[in-house]
């Protein structure tokens, strides 16, 4: 199934059903009197989280979605049937914006969490209502109102514990392979990764915890070079990152140079993404002969001032792999302790996430302020009337 993270959609609610009007008219009944019943109310559109779904691709062929109006009151004082609401399911991890005002709606983190995204239409009055002792005859009601219409971007964020961050060719893919049962494509060249794959790492019968490989990231990552802006948002869901470096780049490029671009385009996409534990993990010794190991990993640990942990692996044979995962399962499952003991730890976890929200929808509403730039110029440039000028054409003979 093609992996699809983002999408444009139309919601709108059902209209309400209108009054009536309406009198009661029988025979040995006099003076009747009016009976015009209400309308239905308009069904609305909400949105709720489904684990069934990993993708937005749905949304592309389907754009519109609209609930059933409210039906019009009747005589007999009989209501309007009200109009089904619509249920519309998303990803888990789904955030929702309103693109005409970049407001975020709900972010959908949990299954069956739903979000009202289009209220329905009221429901019009009928003539029953406004009867009075002056005004025994009444002819006025009044129309169902209209319901809600928002255009809507969806943006899906994979769920996961563990985001795998680097350059393209840095070894992700071969080391979300080695610890878990995904497959993503693994070959020798850059940017073999183009979705985001996820891969749950068991470590018994009942513990495990989620790894996301995203796409590589390149210098200029956070400014959309490459694929980095539209994925770098995948790893605010994260709680740990594992910074994979090749320690024998096949290209000779510096690993430490490469590690600081890394880390650069991770702060200039979210400063509190930034400060999120990150593990450094030194990949590929297996290229490395054993007599210059240490003394290269001494190098990088060195030159990038690394204060935090350090795990050498080679994914490909799976050395280091276990200690890794287990570190990360161990780190991970104390956190979740602190957080279910302490409110104040959940708190500041709740805050770290909204901060990392907010700075990546700041992210996406630039990039589509610099869209509708694009395309007002283009359409500034198509109405753009340069005169009328006589022109000598010459035909070949």
């Amino acid at each position: 199934m093609q992996f699809v993270d983002e999408a444009s959609i139309i919601v709108e609610a059902g209209r309400g059903g209108n009054g009536c009007l309406s009198f009661r008219r029988e025979k040995y009944v006099p003076k009747g009197g009016p009976d015009g019943g209400d309308g239905g109310h308009g069904g609305s559109v909400y949105l709720v989280g489904d684990d069934a779904l990993n993708t937005l691709i749905d949304f592309k062929y389907q754009r519109f979605y609209q609930a059933e109006s409210g039906r019009p009151g009747q005589g007999r004082q009989m209501s309007g049937r009200a109009g089904s609401d619509l249920v519309v399911k998303v990803p888990v991890g789904t955030t929702v914006i309103d693109e005409d005002t970049l407001e975020v709606i709900a972010d959908i983190t949990e299954i069956g969490q739903q979000v009202l995204v289009a209220q329905g239409g009221r429901r019009g009055l009928g003539n029953i209502h406004f009867k009075s002792s002056t005004n025994r005859a009444p002819r006025k009601t009044t129309p169902g109102t209209d319901g809600e219409r928002r255009n809507l971007r969806l943006e899906m964020k994979v769920m996961a514990d563990v985001g795998l961050l680097g350059m393209p060719n840095a070894g992700k893919s071969t080391l979300i392979r080695s610890v878990s049962a995904a497959k993503p494509k693994v070959a020798d060249y850059p940017f073999t990764t183009l979705v985001p794959n996820l891969g749950v790492v068991k470590l018994g019968m009942h513990e495990h915890f989620v790894m996301a490989d995203v796409p590589g990231l390149i210098e200029g990552a956070s400014d959309g070079a490459g694929l980095g802006l539209r994925f770098l948002k995948h790893l605010t869901r994260t709680r740990l990152l594992f910074h994979v470096v090749d320690v024998a780049p096949f290209d000779e490029s510096d690993p430490i140079e490469v590690a600081r671009a890394i880390a650069h385009e991770l702060e200039q996409f979210s400063p509190t993404l930034a400060e999120r534990p990150r593990w450094l993990v030194l990949n590929k010794l297996d290229l490395v002969p054993e007599e210059e190991s240490e003394a290269r990993i001494a190098a990088i640990v060195e030159g990038l001032g690394w204060e935090g942990p350090v795990f050498r692996i080679s994914a490909i044979s799976g050395e280091g792999t276990d200690a890794l995962v287990q570190a990360a399962h161990r780190w991970l499952t104390e956190q979740r302790r602190l957080e279910n003991e302490d409110e104040e730890a959940a708190e500041r976890e709740r805050e770290i996430r909204e901060r990392m929200e907010a700075e990546a929808v700041a992210r996406t509403e630039a990039r589509l302020g610099r869209r509708r730039k694009r395309h007002d110029q283009d359409e500034d440039d198509d109405d753009f009337d340069d005169g009328d000028y006589d022109v000598e054409v010459e035909y070949a003979p």
